[in-house]
């Protein structure tokens, strides 16, 4: 190629790129979704300082999807209630975050019957929470023929899930646990507690009396 090419598309470049980060960036700001924009009057609710940064990922059923305050959720994240847009919903309100909780960019926060995310949680990026899980009772029908399993999901004040975790339908997560990246978390976890490994186990516990132990 020619060197003289090269430099001129150097230059081209070093003058255009501050132009086009610039341009992003405002559009981000600009595109940012908060409790003053009339699109947030579509959630159940959509509390004061919370914001849900652009670009979205997909995004449906929100009026059963509950907001609370000073909430921040990151760029391409999922929040959807029920199966499809413009669907009727059973219950009045099916996925619920609380206040000042962050959730990471590209999550998905997948919700059918009760998905309920208490205060002050926050998540790595790639993070997947649903109620719902595919059916498999019968093993002469293809499995997406068959009907879903709905368990309602929980995860307790102060907690924090680590980077790629899952978190399956009927899990009851207590106030304080760590969940180790990449965990595939299902049934109940303890409070203060560091759950790790798929299927996820309890690796460590805080006792009053001993401290962090080993189980």
């Amino acid at each position: 190629m020619n060197k003289n090419y090269l430099k001129y598309k150097g230059k081209l470049y070093q003058k255009l790129g501050p132009l086009v980060r610039s341009t992003y960036a405002a559009v981000c700001d600009i595109g940012m979704l908060t409790n003053r924009d009339k699109e947030a009057k579509k959630f159940y609710k959509f509390g004061n300082g919370s914001l849900i940064s652009f670009p979205p990922g997909t995004m449906f059923g929100q009026s059963a999807i509950s907001i609370g305050t000073d909430t921040m959720i990151g760029p391409f994240v999922t929040l959807s209630a029920g199966m499809m847009p413009n669907q009727k919903l059973i219950f009045e309100k099916i996925v619920s975050i609380g206040d000042r909780c962050m959730i990471g960019r590209g999550s998905h926060i997948i919700g059918h019957m009760h998905v309920e995310i208490d205060d002050d949680v926050i998540t790595g990026p790639y993070v997947y929470i649903t109620d719902q899980n595919h059916g498999y009772l019968d093993t002469t029908v293809p499995i997406w023929k068959q009907n879903p399993v709905d368990k309602g999901v929980y995860i307790g004040k102060g907690t924090w899930l680590g980077t790629q975790c899952v978190i399956l339908p009927g899990t009851y997560i207590g106030k304080n646990v760590v969940v180790a990246a990449g965990a595939v978390v299902s049934g109940e976890v303890p409070d203060f507690s560091v759950v790790a490994g798929s299927p996820a186990k309890v690796v460590k516990k805080y006792d009053e009396e001993k401290g962090w132990i080993k189980p």
